[in-house]
């Protein structure tokens, strides 16, 4: 057992159900790595990261439960870790693991692979979130076996009204439920989407994934981390 605890760190919404995506996750890899474990939120939820970090000296390894960079990942998250015993990770997406969960999602949901299909994501201002969606998109097709199309809720991109059509299959690329997640499925239906699989939720590849964001963290032995 490590003294170093593992912080998760998630978007947040308003609604329960959804954040408990997170927790449940965030289980699963502690439970399997060793190691005690907070998990946190960026807004609409609490505990707030900034908080979780302030209220104790332990050192900590917050990893974004956040498929893509921007604003949040490259300002929130860095100044709630400033001056603090603290090593922010990187996104988790995009990452093949991620496709294969996403895959899963749409087979669950009745979509016949190699379809017409759209991937819908929250969205960024930031360009750098368009180059890991690129990315995201890239592995989801070879793993789905043909190409497919991206779609943004909000920031740089074009909406899934301009993108989806009659027929195509849509995977949200959300990790929880809430706001966006009710939106993507919505509007996708509306543009005569056949099939809008689920989030990707508690999968076994997110679990998988998280714990090696981990691992890489704690065997790079940061002078931080050991107050160095």
């Amino acid at each position: 057992m490590t003294t170093t605890r593992l912080v998760t760190v998630a978007h947040g919404t308003r609604k329960r159900a959804a954040n408990a995506t997170a927790v449940e996750t965030t289980r699963r890899a502690a439970q399997r790595l060793g190691v005690e474990a907070v998990t946190s939120y960026v807004e609409l939820c609490e505990p707030l990261l900034v908080d979780v970090l302030a209220a104790s000296d332990r050192p900590s390894v917050v990893v974004p439960l956040l498929l893509s960079t921007g604003y949040h990942l490259r300002q929130d998250l860095p100044a709630a870790a400033a001056g603090r015993r603290a090593v922010v990770g990187r996104s988790l997406g995009p990452h093949a693991l991620l496709a294969e969960a996403q895959v899963d999602r749409l087979l669950e949901a009745g979509a016949e692979r190699g379809r017409p299909l759209v991937m819908v994501a929250a969205g960024s201002s930031d360009p750098l979130a368009t180059r890991d969606l690129e990315r995201a998109a890239h592995l989801l097709g070879r793993e789905w076996g043909a190409p497919v199309r991206i779609a943004t809720l909000s920031g740089l991109g074009e909406r899934p009204e301009a993108v989806v059509r009659p027929g195509d299959c849509v995977s949200p690329y959300l990790l929880a439920g809430g706001f966006f997640a009710d939106r993507a499925a919505r509007v996708a239906r509306e543009a005569g989407a056949v099939t809008v699989a689920e989030v990707v939720g508690t999968h076994d590849a997110v679990v998988d994934l998280l714990c090696r964001r981990v691992s890489a963290l704690l065997r790079a032995d940061l002078p931080l981390l050991r107050g160095a």
